[in-house]
This record gives C-alpha cells, sequence and structure tokens, in this order.
C-alpha cells in the first residue's frame, strides 16, 4: 500500500469531516480516497473512522493515530520541497579553457531547458580529471586519444602568411644557409598532453627541426602573440586559426586531433553531457560535424 498517500487521504478526511471534501483538497477522487483509507485500516487493525454517521467521525483509535498521520505527511511534504532544492543544485563541470563564453552560455542554456543547472570551470588538461577526484567539480570534459574519444577536434598549424600549399610540412621548417631565424610552433596549454604533444616531438625529431623550434607555451594568448609577430606557426583547431584570424592548414607529416571525453564521478551526470548535451558539448569544444567524427 501507498503508506504516505494513505495518510494524507485519512488527515484530509478529518480535517474536512468528509470524504468527498476530504478526496477533493488531497487531490484524488473520493473512490480513491475510501480505499486508501481501508487499506490504512486493514494495515493497522483497526476502524479510522466512524461509518455509522453521514459525517466521517473519527474513532478513538482514530484521534490516536492523527498525530503520527500529519507527522508522516508534513515529512513527506518536506523530503518532496527538499528534492525540489536539490534538482537546483548546479552541475560543476571543468571544461577546456579553449572554451568560447559564447558557447559555454548557449550550452547552459540548453541544459536548463532539461532541468539540468551547469556551472563551467575552465582548466588545464591536467587538472580536469583531478578536480573530479577531489570532488572540486562533479564532472570533467578530459583530454584522451582520438581514438577513444566522444569528441574529436582536428588539429592543424596556423600562420599569418598566405598558404604557399595545401598543408604544412614541418620539414620545411629546417633552417636553411641564408642564416634566416628559425621558425618555431608553438603547442598551447589544451595541447600539453603526451598524445598530441609527444608525436609532434617525434615528428620534430625525425625531420631534423631544432628542440627549440617546437615549444608549449605558457597560455595560448602568448602563443598567439609568438606567432601574429613572426612566421611562427601555431598549433591548433581551424576554428581557434579562425577566431586569431590566422590562416590554418593540416601538417603533411602527420595526422592530429584532440581528444574528448566525460570523466564524472556519477554515471548520470556523465550521460548528461554525452547523451543529452552531446551537440552542445561538441559546440563549445570546436569538433567538427558530428560529435565524434574526425
Amino acid at each position: 500500500m501507498d503508506l504516505v498517500g494513505s495518510c494524507k487521504a485519512f488527515v484530509s478526511v478529518s480535517e474536512t469531516g468528509s470524504f468527498t471534501a476530504g478526496a477533493a483538497v488531497a487531490g484524488i477522487p473520493q473512490p480513491v480516497a475510501s480505499r486508501r483509507i481501508a487499506a490504512l485500516e486493514q494495515r493497522l487493525g483497526e476502524r479510522l473512522f466512524d461509518r455509522s454517521t453521514r459525517r466521517a467521525r473519527l474513532t478513538p483509535f482514530g484521534r490516536a493515530m492523527l498525530p503520527s498521520a500529519k507527522r508522516l505527511v508534513h515529512l513527506a511534504d518536506a523530503m518532496e520541497h527538499d528534492a525540489k532544492l536539490a534538482k537546483l543544485q548546479p552541475l560543476l563541470v571543468a571544461v577546456p579553457e579553449t572554451c568560447p563564453t559564447r558557447d559555454l552560455a548557449e550550452l547552459g542554456a540548453e541544459a536548463r531547458a532539461l532541468e539540468i543547472f551547469l556551472e563551467f570551470r575552465p582548466a588545464p588538461p591536467g587538472e580536469r580529471a583531478e578536480l573530479v577526484r577531489s570532488h572540486e567539480v562533479r564532472a570533467a570534459i578530459t583530454a584522451v586519444p582520438a581514438e577513444d574519444a566522444v569528441w574529436v577536434v582536428p588539429l592543424g598549424l596556423a600562420g599569418v602568411g598566405r598558404p604557399q600549399a595545401a598543408a604544412v610540412h614541418l620539414e620545411t621548417l629546417r633552417a636553411g644557409r641564408s642564416g634566416s631565424p628559425r621558425r618555431r610552433v608553438w603547442i598551447q596549454p589544451e595541447d600539453d598532453v603526451p598524445h598530441v604533444r609527444d608525436r609532434v616531438l617525434r615528428v620534430r625529431d625525425a625531420v631534423g627541426l631544432r628542440p627549440a623550434q617546437v615549444a608549449v607555451a605558457d597560455s595560448l594568448t602568448s602563443a598567439a602573440a609568438s606567432v601574429l609577430g613572426s612566421a611562427d606557426l601555431l598549433l591548433c583547431s581551424a576554428e581557434q586559426a579562425r577566431e586569431l584570424g590566422l590562416q590554418w592548414r593540416p601538417i603533411g607529416e602527420i595526422r592530429l586531433a584532440r581528444g574528448f571525453d566525460v570523466t564524472a564521478g556519477f554515471g548520470e551526470d556523465a550521460d548528461h553531457l554525452r547523451v543529452r548535451l552531446r551537440e552542445g558539448v561538441a559546440r563549445c569544444l570546436g569538433a567538427p560535424g558530428k560529435e565524434g567524427d574526425g
């Protein structure tokens, strides 16, 4: 039996003195109220109402049980109220620092329409999963190899000059005999992860570039400043290149991509991001086409 529902019917009928009026107060049909009270009487083993009169009058047993029934109803109401408040608590998500503010705001608006209240904490790739483990956030968009990813963002090289070829080959950055400054490739913090950085370094060594010709920048801003003021190149996505006014091309020797997945303390939080908000997260990350396409 529905103990809370039966107690609500019991309290409503006792307060109105009528099964019909009490059912209306409880928001249920009168036959349903009668069945619930009958079930409660059967469970408790005594009559709650004297049915020998037209008015619903409490029996002595009913008067004795009424305070307990009211406490249970009030507790159930308080629990439902607390549940509504708990649903409003934000889902704090650690996100890449590269996510544009406008895209995050749109994702937050989409989530609210689904009664999911998101708050965002931008953080470097090496910190996001740790924030979940330390319970500082409930979920994080984490960097993973592209083959394991839900969202994939292709990477290439961008610079200020007009492209001379369909792709940039790192071997063309080798210093010539003219003594001109050696061009460098800047890796931004979001790509300072083994499955991206180490692959670039291996190509650097294979084509004979100097170690200093591939460097990790302190921030995307500092990397972009270096590129805008020189012939250097920035490892980035095509979307980032457009935002910075740079010319983007893929890398000739290697295909690189950022991969992203969700790390969360609870499966439901991960499903919110992977499934219900998948397209919105893809926009924030700059993943082209369908999420997960490489």
